[in-house]
C-alpha cells in the first residue's frame, strides 16, 4: 500500500489524519516540522505527502521550493491550511503542488485528493538540476541567489570574478530562466550555429572560464552575444582575469567591454566552508533522485571531514567527489574512512613533506608551517577563526606565525 507523509505541527492533525488514512489502508509517517520532513522523506521516500503551510520551522511553501529546487519534488504534494489565499494556492501549484485543502478538512475531500493524487503519473526524466535554490540554511548562499536575481532582472550578461575554488556553475544554473535551456560555450569547438541558440531559447549560456576559450570560440561568444535578446537567453561567464590580460592575449576590446559591463565576485568554497556539509548533503540527495547513485548518505563525521578538506576545483570538484563516494561505498552511510581515501597522497599523515631524517626541533617547525599555512589558506587568513581553529590566543598566534615566517592576515579583521 502507498506511503504517505504528513507533515503538520499540530498534534492533533496529525493523529486525526493519520487516523483516517491507516483505516484506508495506507502505511503513515509523521513529522512535526520541516525539519522531520526532510528527515524522512530522504529516509522514507513517500508516495505522497500532505504539507501544511503554517509552521514554526520552515513554512510549507519554503519546504516546496526546496523539495523542487534539489529534484526531491517526484512524488505528489497536497498542501494545507486554514488560513490560505487564493494567492498563496496559486504560488502553491505554481511551484509544483497537486492540490490545496482547506482546513478543517473535509473527510471526503481528502480521500479524493489522495486517490487522485496517487493515481498521478510521475513525470520522467531526470530533476531539474540543482540551484542556490536548494540551500535555504546558508546566509551567504541565500544572499548570493538574491544577488543573482536582481542582477537578471536588468542585464543578460553576468561575469563571474572567480578564483580557485569556484562556484560558478551552480551560480549559473541559479539564473532565473525561462526554460531549462543550457548551452556550455566552452564545449563547442566548431562554429555556433542559430539552430543551437533556437534549442537552448530562454535557458543560459554559460562559460566556465574566459581565458580558456580558443579565437574560434570568442567569435561564437560574440555571436551569440549579439542574440541574447532575440532568443531570450542569458549569458553568465567566470574568470579570474582582468579586463586587461584578456585584451593583451588579444580579446576584442568591444566585446570585453561588454562582457566586464556587469560583474559579481561571488565567495570561493573557502569562503562558504561552514557551508560545505550542506553542499554535500544536497548533491548527493540530487544524485540519488536523478537515478545516477544508489540510494546513500553521509555520516557526520563524514560531513565534517568534507568541511576540513580544500577543493580548489570549486563545485565541480565537490560534485564528482560526491558522486565517487556514492558509488564507491558499499555500505548505504558513506563514513569518515571513505571520505579520506579521497584525500591525496601528500596530505596524508607520515606523509606531508616533513623529513623523518632531520633533528626533532626542525622537524616539528616544519610540520607546524605546514599546518599553519594549510589552516591559514583555509581560512582566508582570517585570525578570528584561526586562532579558535588552533586553540591559541591571538597574541601567541601572532608571535608564532612571526617566529614560522608567515604573514599574519589582517585584511578580513573589519569584517568580524
Amino acid at each position: 500500500m502507498a506511503k504517505i507523509l504528513i507533515v503538520d505541527d499540530e498534534v492533533g492533525i496529525r493523529e486525526l489524519l493519520s487516523e483516517i488514512l491507516r483505516d484506508e489502508g495506507y502505511d503513515i509517517l509523521l513529522a512535526e516540522n520541516a525539519t522531520a520532513a526532510r528527515a524522512l522523506r530522504n529516509a522514507g521516500r513517500p508516495d505522497m505527502v500532505l504539507l501544511d503551510i503554517w509552521m514554526p520551522d520552515t513554512d510549507g511553501i519554503t519546504l516546496l521550493k526546496e523539495w523542487a529546487a534539489n529534484g526531491q519534488l517526484n512524488m505528489p504534494v497536497v498542501m494545507m491550511s486554514g488560513h490560505g489565499t487564493i494567492d498563496t494556492a496559486v504560488e502553491a501549484t505554481r511551484i509544483g503542488a497537486i492540490d490545496y485543502l482547506e482546513k478543517p478538512i473535509a473527510l471526503q475531500k481528502l480521500l479524493v485528493a489522495v486517490k487522485r493524487g496517487l493515481q498521478r503519473p510521475l513525470l520522467p526524466g531526470a530533476p531539474a538540476p540543482l540551484t542556490l535554490a536548494a540551500f535555504t540554511r546558508s546566509v551567504q548562499l541565500r544572499e548570493l541567489r538574491r544577488r543573482v536575481e536582481q542582477i537578471a532582472s536588468s542585464s543578460r550578461l553576468l561575469l563571474l570574478r572567480v578564483g580557485a575554488g569556484s562556484l560558478a556553475e551552480l551560480v549559473a544554473r541559479s539564473a532565473p530562466s525561462a526554460s531549462t535551456g543550457w548551452l556550455d560555450l566552452a564545449a563547442i569547438a566548431t562554429p555556433l550555429d542559430i539552430s543551437q541558440l533556437q534549442a537552448t531559447q530562454g535557458g543560459v549560456l554559460f562559460v566556465g572560464e574566459l581565458a580558456r576559450l580558443s579565437r574560434a570560440q570568442q567569435k561564437n561568444l560574440a555571436f551569440a552575444v549579439d542574440r541574447l535578446e532575440r532568443y531570450d537567453l542569458r549569458l553568465v561567464m567566470a574568470t579570474d582575469r582582468s579586463a586587461e590580460a584578456l585584451l593583451a592575449e588579444g580579446w576584442d576590446e568591444t566585446l570585453l567591454s561588454l562582457l566586464f559591463e556587469v560583474s559579481l565576485a561571488p565567495p570561493s568554497m573557502a569562503e562558504v566552508r561552514d557551508d560545505l556539509p550542506e553542499l554535500a548533503a544536497q548533491i548527493l540527495l540530487h544524485l540519488v533522485e536523478g537515478g545516477e547513485v544508489p540510494l546513500r548518505r553521509f555520516s557526520t563525521a563524514a560531513l565534517n571531514q568534507v568541511r576540513n578538506l580544500v577543493w580548489p576545483g570549486g563545485y565541480a570538484e565537490l560534485r564528482a567527489a560526491v558522486k565517487s563516494l556514492a558509488l564507491g561505498t558499499l555500505e548505504e552511510e558513506i563514513g569518515v574512512s571513505d571520505v579520506r581515501r579521497l584525500l591525496p597522497p601528500d596530505a596524508v599523515a607520515g606523509s606531508i613533506g616533513v623529513s623523518f631524517d632531520q633533528p626533532l626541533r626542525e622537524a616539528r617547525e616544519s610540520f607546524e608551517r605546514l599546518y599553519f599555512e594549510h589552516h591559514l589558506r583555509l581560512e582566508g587568513g582570517n585570525m578570528t577563526r584561526l586562532a579558535e581553529k588552533t586553540g591559541l590566543e591571538r597574541t601567541h598566534l601572532y608571535r608564532k606565525l612571526k617566529q614560522l615566517g608567515l604573514q599574519a592576515g589582517r585584511r578580513h579583521e573589519e569584517n568580524q
